[in-house]
């Protein structure tokens, strides 16, 4: 059973940021607000000695990032036991400055690094249940429990929240101190992500009512 992980420094010579560093965060707060904020990430692993990303769903267990897929899968296969880079952004707007050079975007993102390794047995199935809980909360106690062949056939990976950073950049443009005398509109564009009612399976058989812990799902 691997050690768990030590979390006290996220901030390595390859995490630190170069470039913007002021919007550079380090601590596990700040990191753990955008997972939690965004399931989708994109992980970047070498296949077959070329880069490849692959795009999946995310949660978090305290030291850990987890993401699960089919126990077939060629991605899972060449990640285990290697270094990987996992990703999370969320774009929160559309900064309009005065001059080109000086749009930008605001956002809040997570980069972090690490072995990726494959968990096993009751922990890989009391991560799925977590999994639930992270997305859909109250949803898996209502589910026709998963089957043998169903746990075979689902591989569930994790890696250690020990080297990275976040990264956010808010507010408005930074322009120019001459350009703001420019007859020119600048400010922000927001975006969210915004869940929809929800919509009934069309297939249904039985007439069910939408369950309350449909509330209790967010994004963003």
């Amino acid at each position: 059973m691997s050690q768990a992980p030590d979390t006290s420094d996220l901030k390595t010579d390859r995490s630190r940021l170069r470039r913007s560093h002021e919007r550079g965060h380090y601590d596990r707060e700040a990191i753990d607000a955008v997972l939690a904020a965004m399931p989708m990430a994109h992980i970047a692993y070498e296949m077959d000695g070329a880069p490849s990303i692959l795009p999946t769903l995310q949660w978090r267990e305290g030291d850990y990032v987890y993401w699960h897929g089919s126990s077939a899968s060629r991605a899972l296969r060449a990640m285990e036991g290697r270094k990987v880079c996992l990703s999370v952004s969320c774009l929160d707007g559309y900064v309009l400055a005065r001059s080109a050079m000086h749009h930008s975007v605001n956002f809040r993102s997570v980069m972090l690094f690490g072995e990726a390794e494959r968990v096993h047995g009751d922990h890989a199935a009391n991560s799925l249940e977590l999994m639930f809980d992270a997305w859909f909360p109250g949803r898996w106690e209502t589910l026709r429990p998963m089957n043998a062949q169903e746990f075979k056939a689902t591989a569930v990976m994790r890696m250690p929240i020990t080297e990275g950073a976040a990264k956010v950049r808010t507010g408005g443009p930074s322009d120019d101190e001459e350009d703001y005398a420019l007859p020119i509109w600048a400010g922000v564009l927001p975006i969210t992500i915004t869940l929809h009612p929800p919509v009934d399976d069309p297939d249904a058989r039985l007439e069910v009512p939408q369950p309350a812990h449909l509330g209790d799902v967010k994004i963003g």
